[in-house]
């Protein structure tokens, strides 16, 4: 009976092994994780794409600033109060990290919904035409003739992002009791906020590209490990105080950027997988 148990449990984890090979070699080959950094990089290079970031700038550090200050200030000593019985010495440091996600997320909340939403949409569509996509950008809106891609854009024909749901806050809030593990716990709650987090950096892209909801969730099973890597280290550089906003329009960009690749390309973006991880993988389902 023992035996059976054990050989059961060798073959469970050798197919979850399998299966982790292949998402690792996906997010290895497909580059994702450089994108937020390419994002930096073009949006600081590229002054054309300033303008949206620039006239919400004032209101959004001002939501910072008040939302990091207040929860660092009400519910820091509380939730160390927690954490020191599960983390030890080390939970003043996580604790630190849960507040950062904490007001990082609400933040994101309010911002995406309220102050955001226009200007990141315009960013990730002027991306777009300064990359050249022009086409795939004239299925979401019409734009105008110039050389300033946001000067191009025009009226809206397709509906922006998708808000935030509370599906998205009821999974934020059911992941949270994660940070009770001593680190290993808040490293794990960061990569499901990141796997979240990028489920949805294409949200506009699939609805530029006319997606069905089953053909955006079909794609997204299949590229589970680039959009993993690409929201965990979006959601880790929104952490940072202060520079959340900034950074929320840079991994906008980065997105942008990504989808322009995919889009030139025309191809399946983890296509250099090895044959072999895969069939593996599919053996193993």
């Amino acid at each position: 009976m023992s035996s059976n148990i054990q050989a059961k449990a060798k073959e469970v984890a050798k197919e979850d092994y399998e299966k982790a090979k292949v998402i690792i070699s996906d997010a290895v080959r497909s580059g994702a994780y450089l994108y937020p950094f390419r994002g930096v990089a073009y949006f600081l290079t590229h002054k054309s794409l300033w303008k949206p970031f620039s006239c919400r700038i004032l209101p959004v550090l001002g939501l910072t600033a008040g939302v990091f200050a207040s929860m660092f200030f009400f519910t820091y000593l509380p939730q160390l109060a927690i954490l020191v019985f599960v983390n030890g010495p080390l939970a003043v440091f996580t604790t630190v990290l849960l507040i950062l996600n904490e007001s990082s997320t609400l933040v994101n909340i309010i911002s995406r919904n309220f102050l955001l939403q226009d200007a990141l949409l315009d960013t990730f569509d002027g991306t777009l035409v300064a990359r050249n996509a022009t086409e795939i950008v004239s299925e979401g809106r019409q734009l105008r003739t110039g050389n300033d891609p946001i000067g191009r854009l025009g009226k809206i024909i397709k509906s922006p992002f998708e808000k935030f749901t509370p599906k998205a806050l009821l999974r934020y809030i059911m992941y949270l009791p994660l940070n009770f593990i001593p680190v290993v716990g808040t490293v794990v709650f960061i990569l499901l906020q990141g796997r979240t987090r990028g489920a949805s950096v294409h949200g506009r892209y699939f609805q530029l590209k006319g997606w069905s909801s089953s053909q955006q969730r079909d794609w997204l099973e299949r590229h589970i490990g680039p959009y993993t890597t690409f929201g965990t280290i979006a959601t880790i550089l929104e952490m940072v105080p202060v520079l959340s906003m900034f950074f929320a329009f840079t991994n906008t960009v980065g997105a942008a950027l990504w989808a322009a690749d995919i889009e030139q390309r025309n191809t399946q973006m983890t296509q250099g997988t090895a044959p072999n991880l895969r069939e593996s993988a599919k053996k193993a389902e």
